[in-house]
């Protein structure tokens, strides 16, 4: 189980998506950036800082209430040094979305000033929505529009697909379409993403994933993994034949697997074990937090 995960993208998307941002990108006064708290770093598509040039950015650490608090302290620290702003939110609950609002127009108080002075006081701003799939653009825009009805305008330069989704006094937001990359430099990058669910389950090995993450999970949040499936750790077990001299004195990935599918009676005909089964069990108990708070990686000292 020590195999690599593969993962292929299509480059036309991202070309397509690169084409539409730079399209759009006049017509907004700011770039909202959302990412996901337990990946922070991985969950940012590294094109959109050269792509949106010196506009202001605000980046929202989606998804907070599952990561680890003391490393999304530590990755707001480290975001600020680069970003106009950094928010903590949950974009399904509205945690910290409060923040928006206030946070804009401070990002924005010199353009609004100017505003102000040529007695154009209370005009719309527009800020532009960009993030990978699955990192939850659509939760914010809806949680940010509340019952507020979408404002959809025929506009030039906009096509007819695309809408204005007016959020508040002032304030309207232009949603991208979510675009992974076309190559990872960092094959762990991949990894992460697919943990969080950015990548679909289809195109990829899912008990392999699910033993990778396992190995990552025992490194760093081992009470978690503990307390949830009621497993030992340290060492292989026994009566367990996947066990091997390679595991020096720790269970592998594979091992615990196989621990987690006994634990909770996951067998098929034959008593055998249905790793499929406890895989998938292992990635949604990670992303549904049942596994805990969880950061997978951390900000560079």
């Amino acid at each position: 189980m020590n195999e690599e995960i593969t993962i292929q993208w299509f480059p036309g998307h991202m070309t397509k998506t690169k084409r539409m941002m730079q399209k759009y990108l006049p017509m907004v006064d700011a770039v909202v950036e959302i990412i996901d708290a337990r990946a922070p770093q991985s969950s940012r598509n590294p094109d959109i800082a050269e792509l949106i040039g010196g506009k202001p950015d605000i980046l929202i650490m989606n998804k907070c209430d599952a990561a680890d608090p003391v490393a999304t302290d530590k990755w707001m620290s480290y975001f600020r040094k680069s970003t106009s702003a950094v928010i903590a939110a949950d974009c399904r609950t509205g945690r910290g979305l409060d923040k928006f609002d206030p946070t804009v127009r401070e990002v924005l108080s010199e353009l609004i000033a100017s505003y102000e002075a040529k007695g154009m006081g209370g005009r719309m701003l527009h800020l532009m929505v960009v993030g990978i799939p699955n990192v939850g653009k659509s939760s914010f825009i809806n949680r940010m529009a509340g019952t507020r009805k979408a404002r959809v305008e025929d506009r030039p330069g906009v096509t007819r697909d695309k809408q204005w989704v007016q959020i508040g006094d002032g304030l309207e937001l232009l949603d991208m379409p979510g675009v992974l990359w076309p190559k990872f430099e960092d094959m762990t990058v991949g990894e992460r993403l697919a943990f969080t669910g950015a990548v679909k389950d289809t195109v990829l090995d899912t008990e392999l994933l699910a033993c990778r993450l396992l190995l990552l999970l025992r490194e760093s949040y081992a009470e978690g993994l503990t307390s949830c499936y009621g497993i030992d750790l340290a060492t292989p077990e026994e009566d367990e034949m996947m066990a091997s001299e390679e595991t020096l004195g720790c269970a592998s990935g594979y091992e615990l697997l196989c621990r987690i599918g006994k634990r909770r009676g996951m067998l098929i005909r034959g008593g055998d074990i249905d790793t499929e089964r406890a895989a998938i069990s292992v990635l949604d108990g990670f992303r549904s937090g049942k596994l805990g708070r969880i950061t997978l990686e951390l900000p560079p000292i």
